[in-house]
Order: structure tokens, then C-alpha cells, then sequence
């Protein structure tokens, strides 16, 4: 039987080495040599079915290939289908990253827990016991979910042929370890080794297999870059723990829209779906204050009225500030000098503060005439009237262009009861039969007089 073989290879040059070194003699770079296997056992590390047949892969004319569309399994929570795509795919493998604390676990156990399937959580975190205090508090009497706590990969693969799981969850993959690879858990080498052979385990069975990842300091998933290439999906767990909102994105999805957004709210029983949005990206409040737009904006297919609070004020130092939360910075400085370049609003000397409510970030272009309205109207001190959206993008000569989707976009704000909407002259609006009053402005100076004439 042959043993397992490893080496230590730069992967920045890929130059081999006998052991592990910190700087690589050929490039020069530090602590990029990591160990990798060069021949395993030939024992394999999970036993297939019996059922499954090896076959070799043979060349087929692109009229050849079968365009079924592919089987997806359910999750019973339709935002989660929306961010993969309609579903899990038989043989997938899902990475699903995010800050400490936001919920990751919570969400996949209450996913796991909610699943008619035979579902195995795999857990190298927390103890049985404690994952049974979390699902108490969720759904207590699952009779399909299956918890497992183990790190090591050949056990994994024995429990897994011993329970025959539907899906399998996996918290997290950087405290699994494989005999394979003699450095710890949570080793480039290590993520990279248990991965690829989780990998080999969903496509040859045809089980999907959920991955949850740590992220480093800066946001990014922690490991290897490859690991986001070897993954069928990456999706992204984002959050503040001062809000209960939390926001599932997808940053890779080879079967589906990577636009797509999941919104859930935090409770003491677990995550609850949001599936109108915009109940709790819009305040409530009766009296009109200034400095407040409403926009409309779409993510993905979703479409999503957002709310826009803008101050501004007298700089009291000699350089004025400029602070967002959820906007583009640069974006914000630009139409500032649009505004004072070509609408001759004085705003040079003065601070500006933007902040989209409830602590998501908007990259859409089609809210930059509600970023204006609002920062406007707190420089007049006059509130804008009740009922009042904007859809449009602003442009460097101060013009109102057009976007996408206009038509999704009034009707979400007519469903939401929004009585008029500002969009761009050139919008091609196909609508009918609207009770919405719809405006079509061309340059910024039409709004303006409109809205504080």
C-alpha cells in the first residue's frame, strides 16, 4: 500500500522544497511555501454507494448535450432559495461566510432543523449538547436533522456512509484536518486538503454540502483564495450586531444571479424571513422632517424602496466633512460638485453627512436624485412631501439620465403606496393605468423647482 507523500511548494512560484521554509530562496517572497499532498493512500478516505458506477467522461457535441434543467432541492426558506438561485443543486458545494456572531450557524441549523430531508450537521465548534440548547429555541422536535461533532475528515465520511445524509453541513472548515496533511487545522494546506476532498464526496454522490467559513479582518473569507474557486457558491452573511437586520448576498454562483439579496431579521427564536424589505428600510414617522428621500432601487430581481437621510451643516473647522454609511464616498463628493458646479448651490463650506437606514450599502446608481433631494432639503430645511420617490441617476452635467427597470420600479412604489415618483425625461415608461403621478424631469433644476419652487 503506498504511503501518503507530501511536499512544500511556494505558491507564488511554485518552487519545491523538502520542509517547510519562511522565505522562498527562488522569488523571495515570505510565507507563501505550504505543504501539499503528492500521492495519498490508496485507501480512499469515504466509500461511495454501491449504486454509483464509474463512468469516463467522453466528448459530446454541444446538440448533444441534455439543456434539462437541473433538479433543486427545497430549503423551505425562500430567501435562502433566492440567493442560490431557486435551490440547492444536487452535488453543490456551498461556502457561506461572515463576521463572529452574525448568525451563520443559527441560520444553516435552522435551515437543517426546517429540511423533510435527512440532513447532517457537522460541527468541529460547539458540543452536541450546545447545538441542542440552540435548536430547542428554534424547533425543538426535528426527527431528519442529524448532529455530528467531529473534525476529522475520515470520521466524517464514516458517519456519513453510515446515515446515508441528504445534505450535509459542515461547521466550519477550518476546524476540520485531514490524516493526509501533517500541519493543524485551519492551514492553508489542511482548508485546502478537507475541501477538495469534500469535493470528491458531492460529486460522486450527487450531495449537496454547505461549507461555513471564517473571514479575516478585512472581510474577506479566510484561507486560501482557492477555496472561493473550488466552490460551486459563495455567499456572504452580512450584519451589525446593533441591528437585527441581517443580509445574505451572493459573491459567486455558477447556478444562478449573483444580484440577488436575503433579508432576515434576528429574534430570540432564531432568523425570520423578511420578504417585504421595505418595512424595515423605511421609518414610520408621521411628521416630515428634513433631509429625508425615499429611492427606489433594485437588487437583483427584487425591487426595494430605501430611505435617504442626509444633514447638512455650517463646517465648524476649516475643512469641511464628508461622512456616509451604506454610500459610495466618491460618489456622494461628485454630486456635491455637480451641484455646485451646474445647480449653483453653495455646499463647498459645509458638512455633509449621508446615511441609507437600516445598515445596508446600496451601489445602485438610480438613487443619486434621492441622495440629492434629501441633501437639499436638509440645506433648505425644508422637508420633502409625504408620498414622494425618486428613480433616477444624475449625471456629470447635471442632467437626469435614465435606468433600468423603470417600470418594476414605479410599480413597487405605487404597491407601497407612494403617490408620486420623480424619474428621468428619457425613460421609456410602458406602464398603464398607473394612479402613481409620475414626473419626468431632465436636469436638476426641474426637481428643484418642483420640490421647493
Amino acid at each position: 500500500m503506498a504511503k501518503t507523500k507530501t511536499a512544500f511548494f511556494c505558491q507564488n512560484c511554485g518552487t519545491q522544497y523538502a520542509k517547510w521554509v519562511g522565505q522562498c530562496s527562488a522569488c523571495k517572497e515570505w510565507n507563501t511555501v505550504v505543504e501539499e499532498v503528492i500521492q495519498k493512500e490508496e485507501k480512499t478516505s469515504w466509500k461511495a454507494n454501491t449504486t454509483t458506477v464509474s463512468k469516463i467522461a467522453k466528448p459530446l457535441r454541444v446538440n448533444e448535450i441534455s439543456t434539462d434543467k437541473e433538479l433543486r432541492l427545497n430549503t423551505f426558506d425562500l430567501e435562502f432559495n433566492r440567493v442560490l438561485g431557486g435551490g440547492l443543486v444536487p452535488g453543490a458545494l456551498v461556502l457561506l461566510g461572515g463576521e463572529p456572531g452574525v448568525g451563520k450557524s443559527t441560520l444553516l441549523l435552522q435551515i437543517a432543523l426546517k429540511l423533510p430531508y435527512r440532513t447532517l450537521y457537522v460541527s468541529g465548534e460547539e458540543s452536541q449538547k450546545q447545538i441542542k440548547m440552540r435548536a430547542d429555541r428554534i424547533l425543538p422536535n426535528s426527527e431528519t436533522c442529524f448532529i455530528l461533532t467531529e473534525t476529522k475528515t475520515q470520521n466524517i465520511f464514516r458517519q456519513i456512509e453510515a446515515t446515508e445524509p441528504d445534505i450535509v453541513v459542515i461547521d466550519s472548515i477550518q476546524t476540520l484536518h485531514s490524516d493526509y496533511i501533517e500541519s493543524a487545522a485551519g492551514s492553508i494546506s489542511q482548508v485546502r486538503e478537507c475541501t477538495a476532498e469534500l469535493i470528491k464526496f458531492a460529486k460522486e454522490t450527487n450531495t449537496p454540502v454547505i461549507l461555513i467559513g471564517h473571514i479575516t479582518k478585512d472581510g474577506s473569507i479566510a484561507g486560501p483564495k482557492i477555496l472561493e474557486h473550488m466552490v460551486d457558491t459563495v455567499l456572504q452573511f452580512e450584519g451589525d450586531r446593533n441591528y437585527v437586520y441581517r443580509i445574505l448576498r451572493a459573491l459567486k454562483n455558477r447556478f444562478g444571479s449573483t444580484a440577488e439579496l436575503g433579508i432576515y431579521e434576528m429574534q430570540g427564536g432564531g432568523l425570520r424571513q423578511v420578504n417585504n424589505p421595505s418595512e424595515i428600510l423605511i421609518s414610520k414617522n408621521d411628521e416630515g422632517l428634513s433631509g429625508t428621500a425615499i429611492a427606489s432601487t433594485v437588487e437583483g430581481m427584487r425591487p426595494l424602496m430605501i430611505e435617504i437621510q442626509a444633514l447638512v451643516s455650517t463646517a465648524v473647522y476649516g475643512t469641511p466633512q464628508r461622512s456616509t454609511t451604506g454610500y459610495n464616498a466618491k460618489r456622494l463628493n461628485m454630486l456635491l460638485a455637480v451641484l455646485e458646479k451646474r445647480a449653483g448651490f453653495k455646499l463647498g463650506a459645509k458638512d455633509v453627512f449621508l446615511n441609507i437606514t437600516g445598515g445596508i450599502s446600496v451601489d445602485d446608481p438610480a438613487i443619486d436624485l434621492a441622495v440629492i433631494a434629501a441633501i437639499l432639503s436638509s440645506n433648505e430645511d425644508i422637508p420633502i412631501e409625504k408620498g414622494v420617490c425618486f428613480a433616477a441617476e444624475v449625471g456629470l452635467a447635471g442632467e437626469i439620465r435614465p435606468v433600468q427597470r423603470v417600470d418594476q420600479r414605479i410599480s413597487e412604489a405605487e404597491k407601497l403606496g407612494f403617490t408620486s415618483i420623480y424619474v428621468s425625461k428619457n425613460n421609456k415608461i410602458t406602464l398603464k393605468n398607473t394612479k402613481i403621478e409620475i414626473h419626468l424631469v431632465s436636469e436638476i433644476e426641474d426637481m428643484v423647482s418642483a420640490l421647493f419652487g
